[in-house]
C-alpha cells in the first residue's frame, strides 16, 4: 500500500555535510557478506587516502569477520556509487572520486559469506 505525504516536508536534514566538521559520510558494503545487513556509514576526511581505509578504518568495522583476513585487496572488485572504479590508494578518497553520502561497494573474489555460506 502506497504512503501518501501530509503536509510539507520542508526543512533542512540534518546529514548535511556542513554538519560533518569538514567530514564527509560515505558508505562502505561488503558484498556477499550477509553478517553486515547494509552498508556502514563512516565518516571520513576526504583527504585521507583510500589505502588509509583499508588497511585501517575497514579492520576496524569489519575486522571480527572470520574471512576478514583472507580478503585479498589487490583481487578486489570495486564500485563507487553505482560505477566500476580502480581505487588509487594513494590518493585521498576526494581525489578517488569519493563525496557525501558515496557508497563504495567491495566484492572479494572467493570470499562468500562466512565460510562461503553465501550462494
Amino acid at each position: 500500500m502506497p504512503a501518501t505525504a501530509l503536509g510539507n516536508y520542508d526543512f533542512e536534514p540534518l546529514d548535511a555535510e556542513k554538519n560533518f566538521h569538514g567530514n564527509i559520510i560515505t558508505y562502505w558494503n561488503w558484498v556477499d557478506h550477509l553478517m553486515f545487513c547494509a552498508p556502514i556509514a563512516l565518516p571520513l576526511a576526504p583527504d585521507m587516502p583510500f589505502a588509509a581505509v583499508v588497511g585501517e578504518v575497514l579492520p576496524g568495522a569489519y575486522g571480527y569477520h572470520p574471512d576478514f583476513e583472507k580478503i585479498d585487496w589487490d583481487a578486489a572488485e570495486w564500485t563507487l556509487d553505482g560505477a566500476a572504479f580502480t581505487p588509487d590508494l594513494n590518493k585521498s578518497l576526494k581525489e578517488n572520486g569519493l563525496g557525501h553520502k558515496s557508497v563504495v561497494r567491495f566484492t572479494t573474489p572467493g570470499l562468500t559469506g562466512v565460510g562461503g555460506s553465501y550462494t
